[in-house]
């Protein structure tokens, strides 16, 4: 059983942190946590740890955090642990040397239904490209990166009013329940191995950059509000108003259009703040000007002397 296989957890963010509490809640033998390295937060520049630490040293495991996955010293660590499985959730590309290292191998959890949406930003593209659903996967790790072995995938709506928000605590929930009944089968040795269907015409999902978060107005009305949805909360789409840059969170359709150029932002200076798109207009509804804090659209008005 799961109790009895000694399994290293590898991990970072609250997405991780939420699969860890879930196998320690379940009494699954967890011998050792590794994590990124504290790095400096907010305005101080404190050194903050990373969410699966503090959950790590809240139940009591011993943590590691290499800056370099190749180095010796690292790998004999791990090596001493005598891991049976290692899990992977949210954590930096691994060696060879560490991900073949277990006899039963290292199994990662993925917020897409791969093939599709293999990369760094799963649940952002799903949203951008307009998909209704998408899901959660669990396989095996091997070279070529998302490309193993699938043992388990459950698939997950995505709702109209849904932002990256949003579905990424839904599927950090499932996820942690899927990364459970994975390691239990492999524990009970009764679970599938299915190749991945490369027929298929597959969506990347690569990392976000800032210039890629830059909002095209040129687009249709629905292209735009997806940009939105999947960059909301984080990274946050962005544009230029009055010669600032100003992040958008949430926008909708508007009846109330004008002929202004797309791209151009006009308001009464009290209820709307709009900018028309290729086939329409949109309504601006939480914002934030570079500098200020975020808020809705009301309260943005309220303090911001509009230039039409």
């Amino acid at each position: 059983m799961s109790k009895e296989l000694r399994i290293i957890f590898l991990g970072t963010p609250d997405f991780a942190a939420a699969s860890l509490k879930k196998l320690v809640e379940n009494q699954v033998n967890i011998v050792a946590v590794v994590t990124a390295p504290d790095k400096p937060k907010g305005r101080g520049k404190k050194l903050g740890m990373s969410a699966v630490k503090e959950y790590a040293l809240e139940a009591g495991l011993p943590v590691l955090q290499p800056p370099n996955l190749k180095s010796a010293d690292f790998l004999e660590k791990l090596k001493n642990f005598k891991a049976d499985l290692q899990i992977v959730v949210a954590f930096r590309m691994l060696p060879v040397s560490v991900w073949d290292m277990p006899p039963l191998g290292t199994f990662n959890l993925h917020a897409s239904l791969l093939p599709q949406y293999r990369g760094a930003a799963p649940i952002n593209w799903a949203i951008m490209n307009g998909e209704t659903q998408t899901g959660i996967t669990t396989f095996f790790l091997k070279h070529e990166i998302d490309t193993g072995e699938i043992i388990f995938q459950e698939s997950e709506p995505i709702h109209p009013e849904d932002n990256v928000g949003s579905l990424y605590v839904r599927l950090m929930e499932k996820g942690a329940d899927l990364v459970l009944k994975t390691v239990n089968a492999i524990a009970n040795e009764n679970y599938p191995q299915l190749p991945q269907n490369t027929d298929l015409e597959l969506k990347p999902a690569p990392k976000i950059f800032k210039e890629d978060c830059r909002i095209e107005w040129e687009q249709p009305s629905h292209e735009v509000l997806n940009f939105i949805r999947g960059l909301s909360p984080y990274p946050a789409a962005w544009s230029e108003m009055d010669g600032k840059t100003v992040k958008i969170f949430e926008a909708k359709e508007s009846s109330m259009g004008t002929n202004k150029p797309a791209g151009e932002f006009y308001s009464d200076g009290k209820t709307y703040l709009r900018v028309n798109t290729k086939s329409g207009t949109l309504d601006v509804l939480d914002l934030q000007l570079e500098g200020k804090k975020r808020m809705p659209v009301a309260d943005f008005l309220r303090g911001y002397q509009f230039n039409s």
